[in-house]
């Protein structure tokens, strides 16, 4: 085979970085070579293709239209190059980073502790985990596994469900020793009902009399962007409350919060699902990681 065109990835990569870095001398440092063997190799490119790829100053390097060109198919070269030498390292032993994406409160406290035994078993996977209150864009590569509450949009993505988070009403003892309990869900016309700050044009909670359904409108003096918040004040008294189980765990085992109205619970549950870019092509280390979960959270769900 022709050593020049064996070499050629070799050389893109040089050419990338010394654009990403900025000069041949960063790019040198960062390749572990000298910065006239950086230039030389550039060079080399720019004779091979018979045209200028590089504008050359003492301060920077700027790219010609060729050169931007050349850039975009070494980078994208080099990707699906990387791509196709991680699938087949994924045929054996998975690994490589997993980047995962989860809410807050879900994350803290049904995620992160599994984490642990995920690692030990799959020492090769490097999980980055990152905890917020947002959507990620996983089709757009923001995120490889992302934990998602409720109704799921339609996108090509594959979804796995993982459990439902069941909601209920809570309060405090004391606040309702203060305040009274509820006994139909229109006493709650009298008291502080903590709500949450999105998803929700207006502040109502679903029930259920009978066979009929309804929503009940509500109001109170907080709001907040998770139920871990709401559960929170609700238990130090401020007010009641309607969240998911997970995150009132603690306090209803200890007596903090009490369930009420239950009654009258229309079976109010969110689904739980892992969204992916699934397919022939997901990586292995992708593909364990929802099966842990899946059989994890169906387990302890």
């Amino acid at each position: 085979m022709d050593r020049t065109r064996a070499n050629r990835t070799g050389e893109m990569e040089i050419f990338a970085t010394a654009i990403e870095q900025g000069s041949f001398s960063a790019a040198a440092r960062l390749l572990g070579l000298s910065p006239s063997a950086v230039s030389r190799i550039v060079s080399a490119i720019e004779a091979r293709l018979g045209v200028r790829l590089l504008l050359r100053s003492t301060r920077a390097l700027a790219l010609t239209a060729e050169g931007e060109a050349y850039l975009r198919a070494a980078r994208r070269i080099l990707s699906d190059l990387g791509d196709a030498e991680q699938a087949i390292a994924d045929q054996g032993a998975p690994r490589g980073r997993l980047r995962v994406s989860a809410a807050q409160a879900h994350g803290r406290l049904a995620i992160v502790p599994l984490i642990g035994e995920f690692v030990a078993l799959y020492p090769h996977i490097l999980v980055d985990i990152s905890l917020a209150d947002r959507i990620v864009d996983v089709a757009g590569g923001q995120a490889d596994v992302a934990i998602r509450f409720g109704p799921l949009a339609d996108s090509p993505l594959t979804a796995r469900k993982l459990g439902e988070n069941r909601r209920i009403i809570v309060a405090a003892p004391a606040y309702l020793e203060r305040h009274g309990t509820p006994r139909v869900p229109e006493d709650l016309h009298a008291h502080n009902c903590l709500n949450f700050n999105f998803r929700r044009a207006e502040p109502v909670w679903p029930f259920r009399d009978g066979a009929r359904d309804y929503a009940l409108a509500v109001q109170g003096n907080i709001e907040a962007n998770n139920g871990e918040t709401l559960g929170q004040l609700a238990a130090m008294g401020v007010g009641i409350a309607r969240v998911g189980t997970f995150g009132v765990a603690e306090e209803l085992a200890r007596g903090a919060l009490i369930p009420i109205l239950e009654d009258y619970n229309p079976g109010d549950v969110e689904a739980v699902h892992a969204v992916f870019a699934g397919g022939a092509n997901t990586p292995a280390r992708v593909r364990v990681f929802v099966d842990f979960l899946a059989e994890r959270l169906t387990r302890t769900g």
